[in-house]
């Protein structure tokens, strides 16, 4: 065993003990009061693939030529936004080679009743041209409407609504065209001033002019992994509320630590009031930047349990997720991670501090034959209990497929249902296109066709959008609440909804985009609510730490929140 990985075998096992968790982890505790099941709940998941009858055509292309360059097998991300604020949600998809561009379709659901979807990419000012990697959401000027930040190999974008259509480029006054090779990137208050900052995430720096040829173990010409390249620092950019950003990334200490970084995720894990930041690096230990107000960040990915699994071995984190999955009120995180490797849960134990849970609750062994990228939590039986989706598509060559097929990095995608107590892999019965293996790699979660369930958008690399339209019959209740905040801050990311209910645990759901890996969700907030459908309340909590109580809300209803109302 080397010395650094002895050390971090070392370091992560005194984190352990700190935390109370040494050695194999306890079994994963079952919900205090578990919500209402009957066996109706149970039924098979069933999703189907409804892009191409809905008009959402879409291919991805990912330049390969046969150079082995490495922002080919990296994909692209998509996102679920109601840019035209309609009520219904519309998509934003990012083309990888140029001259191709990315394109917006608006969602005709409302006012037609049908989903059915119209490429309105000409003239809106998103047809933007790079080797696209991701996208951002968040309203940055506080006026209502949602803005987009994009990712690239080479220079970044930044996009005002203008809230007619049209989104007009800002990014020079927003000084925000990092020029490094950019993946995930997140929107969130920082600063707490009540305008959204934006963290992005840094790869590694590629050079096409000087690519490294690698091998794979057999000998044949593959791509390279992140170790080929030197690593690049992330960037902050604080708001200044008046229409620009200012990188701080240094004055923030955001340099103080950095890795290969794929996934972000902007969540209050401590519980002190203040916006966190936990970054996925590809191989290299993960950071959790927690917020100390005016002192600036301070990495606390070691001490957290989070740099590392539970071996004290780094692993290769693409996609990340947060949610409360156990219902103890804070938020766990999930991520996904190469071939061999498993996919990794940490359990939030309070105060900044983590457990690995993952083969506790069933997450390990599943996930060894498949690289992971996008994710997220969600609730797809409607059953209180938040389950797991996860792209799956390789990035190293499959020497037993050579010859089988001319792209051999196809892997078939997962769907995990939340039992309470762990967690069972529904992904052969959940319908032809879970089983289909592809080259997924972004995925992005929203009500679309707003009857009620979660549905998907996922992204292929080199390959067709999927629009996984959820069919999984139950007799369950639902509701989706959007908030809308009032006075000069607009935003409601960050925010908490809490639904009450008697003799059951109460649901906890945070309205945010970010998270998955290179996409943005819909920031409505979902709840399903068993058979009994029973509501005593919401409270929310918004960003600035106010909360409100709404009482009387019945179930099974798309509900706006308005602040102060």
């Amino acid at each position: 065993m080397s010395r650094g990985r002895a050390f971090r075998r070392a370091a992560a096992l005194m984190v352990l003990t700190l935390s109370g968790c040494a050695g194999d982890p306890p079994p994963g505790p079952a919900l205090s009061a578990p919500v209402e099941r009957d066996s109706d709940q149970r039924r098979p998941a069933q999703f189907r693939d409804v892009a191409a009858e809905t008009g959402l055509e879409f291919t991805h292309d990912n330049g390969a030529t046969g150079a082995m360059h490495m922002p080919e097998i990296m994909g692209a991300g998509v996102a679920l936004f109601d840019y035209d604020r309609d009520g219904d949600l519309d998509v934003y998809l990012v083309q990888g080679a140029a001259p191709r561009t990315n394109r917006l379709f608006r969602n005709e659901l409302v006012p037609t009743g049908s989903l059915r979807f119209a490429d309105v990419t000409e003239g809106s000012g998103l047809d933007h041209v790079g080797f696209g990697m991701g996208v951002a959401v968040g309203d940055i000027d506080n006026d209502g409407d949602d803005d987009l930040y994009l990712t690239n190999v080479g220079a970044n974008a930044l996009f005002r609504n203008q809230g007619d259509g049209r989104f007009v480029d800002v990014t020079e006054t927003g000084d925000t065209a990092d020029p490094s090779w950019s993946t995930s990137a997140s929107f969130c208050d920082v600063d707490h001033d009540g305008d959204l900052d934006l963290y992005v995430t840094n790869y590694v720096a590629f050079d096409a002019a000087r690519n490294k040829e690698c091998a794979s173990p057999g000998g044949q010409r593959d791509y390279c992994g992140p170790d080929a390249y030197p690593e690049v620092p992330d960037r902050l950019y604080e708001n200044d509320g008046a229409g620009g950003f200012r990188d701080v990334s240094a004055e923030r200490g955001i340099h103080a630590a950095y890795g290969p970084g794929l996934g972000v995720i902007c969540v209050d894990f401590d519980a002190d009031g203040l916006r966190d930041v936990f970054v996925a690096n590809d191989g290299k230990a993960n950071q959790l930047w927690l917020n100390r107000g005016e002192r600036g960040f301070v990495e606390h990915g070691l001490m957290s349990g989070t740099a590392y699994n539970v071996s004290g071995e780094p692993e290769a984190g693409m996609g990340v997720a947060a949610g409360d999955f156990d219902g103890d009120g804070d938020e766990d995180l999930f991520l996904t991670h190469l071939v061999n490797e498993t996919n990794t849960l940490y359990v939030n134990e309070g105060g900044g501090r983590f457990r690995d849970a993952t083969d506790s609750y069933r997450l390990g062994f599943p996930s060894r034959t498949s690289t992971g990228f996008g994710t997220q939590w969600f609730d797809f039986d409607n059953d209180g209990l938040l389950d797991l989706f996860i792209a799956n598509g390789n990035v190293k060559l499959e020497e037993s497929r050579s010859g089988i097929s001319d792209y051999p990095f196809e892997q078939p995608n997962q769907l995990f249902r939340n039992l309470g107590s762990s967690f069972e892999d529904v992904s052969a019965s959940a319908g032809a296109v879970l089983q289909q293996p592809e080259i997924s790699r972004g995925i992005a979660v929203g009500d679309i066709d707003n009857d009620g369930d979660v549905d998907l958008v996922q992204t292929n690399n080199g390959g067709p959008v999927r629009l996984l339209r959820n069919e999984t019959t139950t007799r369950s209740h639902w509701l989706l609440v959007t908030l809308v905040n009032t006075g000069e801050v607009r935003h409601a990311d960050g925010a908490r909804v809490v639904l009450l209910r008697s003799g059951q645990s109460p649901l906890w759901r945070r309205a945010h985009t970010d998270g998955s890996y290179l996409s943005a969700s819909d920031r409505r907030v979902h709840f399903g609510l068993g058979p009994s459908g029973s509501i005593d309340g919401l409270r929310v909590e918004w960003p600035d730490g106010d909360s409100e109580v709404w009482r009387d809300v019945g179930a099974d209803r798309r509900l706006v929140l308005t602040r102060g109302e």
